[in-house]
C-alpha cells in the first residue's frame, strides 16, 4: 500500500497538528496492511513519526509502516515495496485530511474546555521545551496533564525544569496516561482538549470526556484562558 502525500499542502505537513491527522486517515484506510508513505520533501523527525504511529495504531491496526527516504528499510519507495507493484496507491488530498481532522473532535460545540491533556505518545524532552516556551510562566485556568516517561522526567528534574513547569499548574504524569489510569475527575458532559490523536480516539469511551483536537499551542492557550482557542488554520 502506498500512501502518497505529494498533493498535500506543504505548510500543513510541516505543522505539529498534521501528523495525528495523517495517522488517523492512514489507520482507517490501511487497516492492518503495511504501507509506505511517499511524497514528503523533508525528513520527518522522531516526535512527528511517533505521533503518526500512535494514531495510526489507534485508528487502525497498524504494526509497521515505512516512510520513503526516512525509515531504515525504505531508502526509496521501490526498496520498501521490494520492487513489487503496490497493492494500492492512495493519493491523499487536503479534503481527505480536513475530514480526518474533523473526526478527531467529538465535542458538540467548541465553547467549553474542562481539561487539557498532551503526551500520548509520551512527551519527549524537546516537546517539554516547547511546552515551557508556550507557557512562558503563565498560570493555568483549567488543568493541563502532561504525560511522559520516567527517563524524561529525570532529565526535567536534573535541569530544574520540572518545578518551573509545575509552578504554572501543569500536572506531570509519569509512565501512564489519562485514558489508561483514572486521572481525570468525573464530570458529566466534560470536554477534553488534546493534541494527541490517540487521546482523541480513546478519551470518549475510556474517560467519558468528549474531545476538541488542536495543536500544542492551541492546547496551552486553551488551558491558560480556560476557553477553547484555535490558532490560524495551517491549510
Amino acid at each position: 500500500m502506498v500512501f502518497d502525500l505529494s498533493h498535500v499542502d506543504r505548510k500543513f505537513l510541516s505543522s505539529d497538528v498534521a501528523w495525528p491527522v495523517l495517522g488517523n486517515l492512514y489507520g482507517r484506510l490501511i487497516g492492518d496492511a503495511i504501507g509506505v508513505i511517499t511524497g514528503l520533501v523533508f525528513r520527518p523527525w522522531e516526535d512527528i513519526l511517533k505521533a503518526f504511529g500512535a494514531t495510526a495504531a489507534s485508528a487502525g491496526s497498524v504494526g509497521l509502516f515505512h516512510v520513503a527516504g526516512a525509515t531504515p528499510e525504505a531508502p526509496d519507495e521501490a526498496t520498501a515495496r521490494h520492487s513489487v507493484p503496490a497493492h494500492e496507491r492512495i493519493i491523499v488530498t487536503n479534503d481527505m485530511l480536513l475530514d480526518a481532522q474533523r473526526r478527531l473532535s467529538t465535542a458538540d460545540r467548541a465553547d467549553r474546555v474542562d481539561a487539557v491533556a498532551i503526551g500520548s505518545p509520551h512527551l519527549s524532552l524537546e516537546e517539554f521545551d516547547n511546552l515551557r516556551r508556550l507557557l512562558a510562566g503563565r498560570k493555568l485556568a483549567v488543568p493541563l496533564y502532561a504525560c511522559t516517561g520516567r527517563h524524561v522526567l529525570r532529565l526535567l528534574e536534573r535541569d530544574g525544569y520540572r518545578k518551573e513547569i509545575e509552578s504554572s499548574g501543569v500536572t506531570i504524569v509519569a509512565d501512564t496516561c489519562i485514558v489508561v489510569t483514572p486521572i481525570l475527575p468525573e464530570k458529566p458532559g466534560a470536554v477534553l482538549m488534546t493534541n494527541s490523536g490517540k487521546f482523541a480516539h480513546y478519551a470518549p469511551s475510556n474517560t467519558g470526556y468528549s474531545v476538541l483536537y488542536g495543536s500544542m499551542a492551541d492546547c496551552v492557550e486553551s488551558a491558560v484562558t480556560g476557553t477553547p482557542i484555535f490558532g490560524a488554520p495551517t491549510w
